[in-house]
């Protein structure tokens, strides 16, 4: 059978995932493009504006399963436990959370201790996901970061303590980094006994400081062997190199990850959060109100907008591409609604380019492929 002859099998609706942002941090990292404002926190006005925004989207999800929650920031480890555990309960109160959800929850090492750490495992986060960086002294403070390489190591023994499932986010490619510190670090990332690392080549964005007055990097090609390095080691220690930038023991992959890169569905709440929703007449996208003052003001106004038809092949790709093992043809139509011809002519163009195989009834990007990963993408984004 010619690789898109496979019938489109529409199954609506997708996985469903819960996002939701605290938006407070103790300090704006010069590297940093999030929503995050170093600003104090307004625990008890942000969890009611969060349950109002819930509340008034209830309608567009109801009855659904969630299979995942992702508390992202920010900083959410500002966050009380009882704060977070009157959250929990509220979400389950109103939403129809599998008991088998992963609950995840991004805590910063400056912000560990101990005893919160417990409170947010007794609420109910089943994993956390701790921003490392880095566990060079001297390179965390050019990232501006707030804690210490020893800091980092205890925040972590105190996260084995209690939870199953840890997530560390490191960074390469840092101001005046060389190739033996990026080692150490995965080194050191690696001997933590975490499940799940993710490493990041540092990017200068827009708006943020970095962008304004850059700090000295290392070049493209001492960047590129730091990445080598980086997966060769993980490799070597029993990872599983399954995305872009994220490698996990087997049984850690992170479930709310894979349901954005499989282009299931998530509503977003908080500041600034974003929801992509499907239903039998198409998708649709939601912005809540971005800076925490306006949100906190009126939670319920959000912006929408309709994906077009002509969009879903490339917003597909961008998210299933990132995946090493690419994802079923299936999925496609499943997801979409569409029939796989839309996909065919950009399809066929990546694999001449040698950047895409088409083999076992999946699309997968080539080794070629996840090394030029944007070029890859763009064949579909401008088709």
């Amino acid at each position: 059978m010619p690789p898109f002859a496979v019938p489109p099998a529409p199954t609506f609706p997708p996985p469903l995932s819960l996002y939701i942002h605290w938006p407070w941090c103790v300090r704006k990292c010069p590297y940093c493009d999030f929503n995050s404002h170093e600003a104090p926190p307004q625990e008890a006005a942000w969890l009611d504006a969060l349950l109002r925004d819930l509340e008034a989207a209830l309608p567009l999800i109801w009855g659904r399963p969630i299979v995942s929650v992702f508390i992202g920031g920010g900083t959410p480890s500002l966050m009380s436990g009882a704060t977070v555990a009157a959250l929990l309960a509220a979400l389950r109160a109103r939403l129809r959370l599998l008991p088998e959800a992963e609950i995840t929850l991004e805590a910063n090492p400056g912000t560990a201790e101990a005893a919160r750490f417990a409170a947010y495992a007794e609420a109910g986060v089943t994993r956390l996901s701790l921003g490392i960086q880095s566990f060079a002294d001297e390179k965390l403070a050019a990232l501006g970061r707030i804690h210490t390489g020893g800091q980092a190591k205890r925040a972590i023994e105190f996260a084995r303590r209690h939870f199953a499932r840890l997530n560390l986010d490191l960074m390469y490619g840092l101001p005046g980094q060389t190739l033996a510190e990026a080692e150490r670090d995965i080194e050191q990332a690696i001997a933590t006994g975490a499940g799940h690392i993710s490493a990041y080549h540092l990017t200068i964005e827009p708006n943020t400081a970095f962008f304004h007055a850059p700090p000295p990097l290392p070049d493209e090609d001492l960047a590129a062997e730091m990445q080598e390095r980086i997966e060769a080691a993980l490799g070597a220690a029993g990872f599983e190199h399954y995305e872009t930038s994220a490698f996990a023991r087997r049984g850690e992959r992170c479930a709310h990850n894979l349901n954005y890169w499989t282009f299931g569905d998530y509503l977003g709440l908080g500041p600034g959060a974003h929801s992509k929703l499907s239903d039998p007449t198409g998708i649709r996208r939601e912005a809540r109100p971005k800076h925490p003052k306006d949100y906190l003001a009126d939670p319920i106004t959000r912006r929408w907008q309709a994906v077009r038809p002509e969009d879903l092949p490339g917003e597909f790709m961008m998210n299933a591409l990132r995946l090493t093992e690419g994802v079923p043809l299936a999925l496609f139509a499943e997801r979409t609604g569409l029939p796989l011809a839309a996909l065919e002519k950009s399809a066929l163009a990546a694999r001449q380019q040698g950047l895409l195989e088409i083999e076992g009834g999946r699309l997968r990007p080539t080794p070629l492929g996840r090394r030029f990963l944007n070029r890859l993408i763009a064949l579909f984004l401008d088709a």
